[in-house]
């Protein structure tokens, strides 16, 4: 049942990509927060694919505010800096959903509980993830019993143990329902993990739909059918040479890549399937090559996508 260093030629390369985004600036290209009183909001915390601190790109989330109440999706490492520098407080925090598990989605799963508690979280927080996400999160809490135990003796506050309730997530369908929001997942295609899902978040005024990792998925096609914003994963194939260049086996991180993520162009061809207003290019790889501009990632969407194309920055609101 489902519970509900870079060489002179790179800087050179860069200063055109950041040229090139004011370019786009220009052409229309960039987006404002979304509009005064709406009550579903997206800020990207992270947008970079992969587990490598490299770069200006944090690792992959997100997170959607309903009236302000907090929805996490997914924790790459530093989302809870992240989510204070988008001035989201970490004490408004009410749900998480991590995709799968993979170490640039879930290696601050449980650092952002223990920070969020740390900040003043004394209310209940429910978890949701494949599974053993249940046991992640005791283990992870066993590891911090010296800091959680401390605390409490300490200043009294509420065990933390107790406020956050875990959920494996087992399969596609409905996961939760509040009074602000509703969350369906779906199955997609990221091996070699299994399971891995798709969420799609319905507010009370806009739908929201985060891939997590996938190959194209008629699944995540059926999941966003008619949805205001799908936050696709994308591969560019021009840079890919250069990216598994740099990793201990090349040919095996090329693989990798090309079966189990989805280049640029594919992901535009889900959201013109799925009939998506707009389209949001996250989870980049690769997200720190200079040589790769803003408008090479938003064109080459274009080419299978005729409605809005956002590339996804740190800390943008959508």
């Amino acid at each position: 049942m489902l519970a509900t260093a870079y060489s002179r030629r790179s800087v050179v390369a860069g200063m055109g990509g950041i040229a090139a985004g004011l370019g786009l600036a220009r052409a229309g290209f960039a987006q404002s927060p979304a509009p005064p009183g709406t009550r579903t909001r997206l800020i990207l915390l992270g947008t970079k694919g992969g587990p490598r601190p490299v770069g200006t790109r944090h690792a992959p989330a997100q997170v959607i505010l309903v009236d302000n109440e907090a929805y996490v999706i997914d924790c790459g490492n530093g989302v809870a800096w992240q989510m204070t520098a988008a001035k989201v407080p970490l004490a408004r925090l009410r749900h998480v959903f991590i995709t799968h598990h993979h170490s640039d989605h879930n290696a601050d799963y449980g650092n952002l509980l223990l920070l969020s508690w740390a900040s003043g979280m004394q209310h209940r927080v429910d978890t949701w993830g494949p599974p053993p996400l249940s046991e992640m999160t005791r283990l992870y809490f066993e590891m911090n019993r010296v800091d959680i135990e401390g605390r409490i003796a300490d200043v009294g506050w509420k065990d933390l143990r107790t406020l956050v309730v875990p959920h494996d997530v087992a399969g596609p369908g409905p996961v939760m329902q509040d009074d602000r929001i509703r969350v369906t997942a779906a199955l997609v295609n990221h091996p070699p993990i299994v399971p891995s899902f798709a969420y799609r978040f319905d507010g009370p005024d806009r739908s929201i739909v985060i891939s997590g990792d996938t190959t194209p998925s008629d699944n995540l096609v059926e999941l966003a059918r008619g949805a205001d914003v799908l936050v696709h994963e994308a591969i560019n194939l021009d840079g890919l040479e250069r990216l598994v260049a740099n990793t201990p086996n090349p040919a095996k991180s090329r693989a990798h890549q090309l079966g189990s993520h989805t280049p640029v162009a594919e992901a535009g061809k889900i959201a013109t399937r799925a009939g998506v207003k707009t389209l949001v290019l996250s989870h980049l790889v690769p997200g720190d090559d200079p040589l790769i501009t803003d408008r090479m990632w938003i064109d080459e969407a274009r080419k299978t996508f005729a409605g809005e194309v956002i590339l996804g920055r740190d800390l943008k609101e959508i």
